[in-house]
């Protein structure tokens, strides 16, 4: 008898141990998305502050950040891939190594052209971390709970995406700039130790069993993708000539890269893994979300501030409600995932998102700042519905050996919705506007551009409700007729 309670204690102990060490685990995980994020949405504030320490132009400065954003999107696939080859653990040591020391380079840069540089570093070891935090969900939770593990992950990120800006000033006006870079420091400290502490251990592969590294597919797609986000910021919305022909790149680039993948042994992508109508949905959907994300935050300020005449503070406030509800709606949507079902949470998400903006073309004209904060958080808060059950689906049925190729295509189909509506969705608001200077239009001007903007946006959510809700139609029906 007293064996057996000791043989129970032991065993208690183990399963506490197992939990705290799963718990530290996700903590790394949540760091990692947390710095990545935080670096996204810092440093825009402190535009006005680099062109002065620097003597520079806007159209000079605003590189800081796209040189972060471009490294992000060209890279976080081959990121994934390179993960599931070398092992997930060593390369998200690096990775978060990596975004630390750029930070530290970009605290101490001395020129403008070196701070650009170390920003593009820091936008690898981004990349690397964005990449690999969701992949490890399946290797450090039960699949029961993957949903609430992801959602974890998505409120991160959402509160990373809130504090940037409201921290950002804090520590410029408290400090300087360069401060913005060196909050990373302890951060990426601490998400290291706990990483290499608590991740499991990657598992060494027989030499005939590991694949060679995809070199010339890894720069078509980045040369692809640079040529792709180049024409979608170049000329700040206008589409000229060179907008033109980087996009001609792009698409040339792209046929490329199909035409290497389909004849290499070990492709970076395997062009068969889109015959899954499924994944090619979520990939879908996932942009067309991320298009219209961002155009809340292109547009949101311009509105605020001149057509309802708010002053920067309350500006800044209000654009934080957004972030705020979708971290405070992410790990009830993964919980709901995991109970009703990835296909319904989704459909619920992008029926939320489509009443949202189409709201927020009609309310904000007639209820003011309460309309407009009300239609936000019906938008954000369905946006954290659909993500994190979008995401849950394409992790739950993909293969260990895939698991970070698919997670940095997820993040590779997120970071080009973003900067397809930062252009895109611009042009279009530039356009309902009728001004060439969004900065001198009249508050009547902006509010048309606003509600033309959303009408639009309202219309890419159909599109993406219609695809999801056609592959979830498929799926169900494939699943009836199987043997």
């Amino acid at each position: 008898m007293k064996t057996i309670i000791a043989w129970q204690v032991e065993l208690d102990s183990r399963n506490a141990e197992t939990t705290s060490s799963v718990r530290w685990a996700l903590a790394s995980l949540a760091l990692s998305v947390l710095l990545s994020s935080l670096g996204t949405s810092i440093a825009n504030v402190a535009l006005p502050n680099f062109a002065e320490a620097f003597n520079a132009s806007f159209q000079a400065v605003q590189w800081i950040v796209i040189a972060y954003l471009l490294a992000i999107t060209t890279l976080i696939v081959s990121a994934g891939r390179l993960g599931d080859m070398i092992g997930r653990r060593r390369l998200l040591l690096i990775g978060i190594s990596l975004f630390s020391l750029a930070s530290l380079l970009s605290a101490v840069a001395p020129t403008l052209g070196l701070l650009i540089t170390a920003r593009a570093l820091q936008g690898l070891g981004a990349a690397i971390m964005m990449a690999l935090a969701m992949a490890f969900v399946g290797e450090t939770v039960p699949k029961e709970k993957t949903g609430s593990a992801i959602g974890l992950l998505g409120t991160m990120s959402a509160i990373a995406t809130a504090l940037g800006p409201s921290l950002g000033g804090v520590l410029i006006a408290g400090l300087s700039w360069r401060a913005i870079f060196l909050i990373n420091l302890p951060l990426g400290a601490l998400a290291l130790v706990l990483a290499h502490r608590y991740l499991p251990v990657d598992q060494r592969k027989p030499k005939t069993e590991r694949a060679s590294f995809d070199t010339i597919g890894t720069l078509l797609l980045a040369l692809t993708l640079t040529a792709y986000a180049l024409a979608m910021t170049v000329g700040r919305g206008s589409f000229g000539p060179l907008n033109m022909a980087l996009l001609l790149a792009a698409f040339v680039g792209a046929g490329l890269f199909v035409f290497a993948e389909v004849r290499t042994p070990s492709p970076l992508i395997r062009m068969a893994m889109f015959r899954k109508l499924e994944l090619s949905a979520s990939l879908a959907t996932s942009a067309l979300v991320s298009t219209v994300m961002m155009a809340t935050l292109v547009v949101g300020p311009f509105y605020l501030s001149q057509s309802l005449g708010l002053d920067a503070a309350l500006v800044g406030l209000v654009l934080s409600v957004g972030p705020g509800v979708a971290a405070l709606s992410a790990m009830p949507a993964g919980r709901l995932a995991d109970r009703l079902g990835t296909q319904c949470v989704t459909t619920v998400g992008l029926i939320g998102m489509v009443i949202g903006t189409f709201t927020l073309s009609l309310l904000p004209t007639t209820f003011g700042i309460p309309g407009y904060i009300a239609c936000i958080v019906v938008i954000t808060a369905s946006y954290a519905f659909f993500q994190t059950a979008n995401n849950t689906a394409v992790m739950a049925g993909v293969s260990s050996d895939q698991r970070g190729a698919i997670s940095g295509m997820l993040n590779l189909s997120r970071n080009l919705g973003l900067i397809t509506g930062a252009s895109v969705m611009g042009a279009v608001f530039a356009f309902g506007s009728a001004s060439n200077d969004i900065a001198t239009a009249s508050p009547d001007a902006v509010a048309n551009g606003m509600q033309i903007t959303f009408a639009v946006a309202a219309a890419l959510l159909v599109v993406a409700l219609t695809i999801a809700t056609g592959a979830n139609h498929r799926f169900f029906r494939n699943r009836a007729i199987a043997p």
